[in-house]
């Protein structure tokens, strides 16, 4: 296992750090390639390309998780990065010798380095790799997962869900912005706050946004309805990773998501779904946050609990 010396060690990767007396900013400039099905440079190949993801990092499941739901395991080949790692990159010390068998890279950095020789910015996950140059395509989170669902369609499994429904799609781009300014980065403004002003300011944020939400599941059994859509697989990596890291270790800490009766019941009910709750590792979760984030867990240590268990027992949603 990688394990980071200094507190820069986040910086290079996912840009998250504190600055004393600041508000958290994340930084949203990604590569901004996509691969489609009419790229002349990128276009839609099954084979030609890996996801380099890692099960810690709540931004990376999301792509993990709809390529299984979308059922393109065959298509697009997963490279899975360990949860912790130092300054420069995302390691691969899950694999044999520390190397991705199909990349034969110890660091993703190597990917984005054989494309961008001075990549001045952070190695960030998930990154699709073009596999004949072993060069990074993208990093662009949000527009990898869109992409796996519109540019790949020929390539779905029959039953793959609709995760973007026409008939709501106008409500749903309007609750996954919601979701993603005040609960899935929310909890790293929470996390990162440089002063006990934007703290707190952050902290009223996400909770008014948390209580939106399960009000807004009290009567619904997903996000948009009675199937699942893109707007869950956003609102779940968040609501996996919350007892155990963000409500202490992001000090989000005004009750735990098992206190709320919805949010719990939708949480275990997708957890309870295949591609949900098998591609949650507690453990790499926990070593990542805990480990890596030593400006805010300056000793590592990484806490026992909370059990894993709960995540299994009995929702009650299905009538919903």
């Amino acid at each position: 296992m990688t394990t980071p010396t200094s507190a820069d060690s986040d910086r290079s990767t996912s840009g998250a750090y504190v600055t004393a007396g600041a508000e958290f900013d994340r930084d949203m400039d990604y590569i901004p390639d996509r691969i489609t099905r009419d790229s002349d440079q990128w276009p839609v190949e099954p084979g030609r390309y890996r996801l380099v993801a890692a099960k810690a990092c709540p931004w990376a499941n999301r792509a993990i998780i709809v390529r299984q739901l979308l059922g393109l395991e065959d298509v697009i080949s997963l490279g899975l990065a360990g949860p912790t790692h130092d300054r420069r990159s995302w390691t691969f010390d899950l694999d044999p010798g520390g190397v991705d068998p199909v990349l034969g890279y110890e660091r993703l950095q190597e990917a984005y380095l054989a494309r961008f020789p001075d990549y001045p910015k952070g190695i960030t996950v998930p990154a699709m790799v073009d596999v004949p140059t072993k060069q990074v395509v993208t990093n662009d989170f949000p527009w990898i997962t869109h992409d796996l669902f519109f540019e790949w369609q020929e390539f779905h499994r029959p039953d793959a869900p609709n995760l973007w429904p026409d008939d709501v799609r106008e409500e749903m781009e309007t609750v996954m912005q919601r979701i993603f300014t005040e609960v899935n980065n929310g909890v790293y403004r929470c996390g990162f706050a440089g002063s006990q002003e934007t703290y707190e300011a952050a902290y009223e944020r996400l909770w008014t946004a948390l209580d939106w939400l399960e009000e807004r599941l009290a009567d619904r059994r997903y996000l948009m309805g009675d199937a699942i859509t893109e707007a869950d697989v956003r609102l779940f990596t968040t609501l996996a990773r919350f007892d155990a890291v963000y409500h202490g270790h992001f000090k989000c800490n005004r009750n735990k998501l098992t206190e709320m009766p919805n949010l719990w019941g939708y949480a275990r009910d997708l957890f309870q779904t295949p591609g949900f709750g098998d591609n949650t590792d507690f453990e790499q979760i926990k070593a990542h946050y805990y480990v890596v984030q030593t400006d805010i867990n300056p000793t590592q240590i990484v806490p026992q609990g909370p059990d894993p268990a709960v995540w299994l027992t009995p929702h009650g949603r299905e009538g919903l």
